[in-house]
């Protein structure tokens, strides 16, 4: 059997890596959303009554709260937001999320609203500019 002959390639369309021009691109500044750790399960942080409303009035928030850094969202006192600590001492949850290993991974937990007490709050967590959603809360049931 005669040896095989390598196959041609068609390069005549082809860019050379060196005619690929570099374009800078700058990162966003914001913050993102993860739902990672995201309970959808936990009974007192049910949201499935909800109608398409509550859902926009949350979209729309995470989409305005993207376009701002970590210090400017914790540090903001705005009462339309009232982004704050969770102080679990004074919540009906004393044990924190229950997520695995929370004790190493979740710095402090955090909430804000979602609008003027209308659609309820959003309880998470940071790690950097990502904020890990892990209950919305339309009835405000952590703090009772």
């Amino acid at each position: 059997m005669p040896p095989k002959k390598p196959k041609k390639t068609d390069t005549r369309n082809r860019a050379s890596t060196s005619d690929i021009k570099r374009i800078a691109v700058e990162i966003p500044q914001g913050i993102s959303f993860s739902f990672r750790d995201f309970e959808n399960d936990n009974q007192k942080f049910l949201f499935n009554d909800k109608d398409f409303r509550y859902f926009e009035c949350l979209l729309l928030r995470l989409r305005d709260l993207s376009k701002l850094t970590v210090p400017e969202i914790i540090n903001n006192r705005s009462k339309s937001l009232r982004c704050h600590l969770i102080r679990w001492v004074d919540t009906t949850e004393p044990n924190g999320f229950g997520i695995p290993n929370e004790e190493e991974i979740v710095g402090s937990a955090y909430q804000f609203q979602i609008s003027s007490n209308e659609h309820g709050r959003v309880h998470g967590f940071f790690i950097e500019n990502v904020f890990y959603i892990v209950w919305l809360d339309p009835n405000h049931n952590l703090y009772q």
